[in-house]
């Protein structure tokens, strides 16, 4: 989570940013409010307050006043919180409340027109002949489906995977990109793909997520 906010607050956040880059101008407060179902001016106040103190936003006491001030979310350096996923249950939708782990900024040009991305974290080294690394976010494009050897987030039981899939007549084979790890072949039935992977997030020093 973006140090120092809550989930609401980071919400709340990314709502203004992507209203001023489409508008132009930034919301009122009223809109705020109707976006998030919240039902009085106070409510909304409380949480501008509050990423104000904590140097998020600044405002006047002007209509639509607000502006994003803190540096990881300038115009320059213009960034999208996106779900980190944590466990995923079979048949769940893949973006349930109960699966969101944490809310990640990214460079806001690697989700440019991709709707519901989402992150998962890298179990394991079965992908490290791809260049992704255990502990790794992997970036997920949404899509149920999926082209011959295209590298994907694929749910098979109850564990989401990353692997390279292959399409067989009858099966379909989650290819590994580590010698010491054999493909996985499984019934098309029993998986379901999330998505493709378009970008990777690695934190060297483990200190960031």
């Amino acid at each position: 989570m973006a140090k120092g906010m809550t989930k609401r607050q980071q919400a709340i956040l990314q709502f203004v940013m992507d209203y001023v880059q489409r508008e132009g101008y930034p919301p009122s407060i009223r809109e705020i409010g109707s976006h998030f179902a919240i039902g009085s001016l106070r409510g909304v106040t409380v949480h501008l307050d509050a990423l104000e103190r904590k140097g998020f936003i600044e405002r006047s006491n002007t209509p639509r006043s607000i502006k994003v001030t803190h540096p990881s979310f300038q115009s320059s350096s213009k960034a999208t919180l996106i779900p980190l996923l944590g466990s995923i249950a079979a048949g769940q939708p893949i973006l349930a409340q109960e699966s969101v782990e944490d809310l990640i900024p990214v460079p806001s040009e690697m989700v440019r027109n991709i709707e519901g991305a989402f992150l998962l974290r890298v179990k394991g080294d079965s992908m490290t002949g791809e260049g992704i690394m255990p502990r790794d976010l992997v970036l997920v494009k949404p899509q149920p489906n999926a082209s011959h050897g295209d590298l994907v987030a694929i749910l098979v039981g109850e564990e989401a995977t990353v692997k390279r899939i292959h399409f067989d007549r009858d099966a379909i084979r989650l290819m590994p990109a580590n010698a010491a790890y054999d493909p996985i072949i499984v019934n098309p039935e029993e998986a379901r793909v999330l998505g493709r992977i378009v970008g990777l997030i690695r934190d060297y020093a483990g200190m960031a997520f």
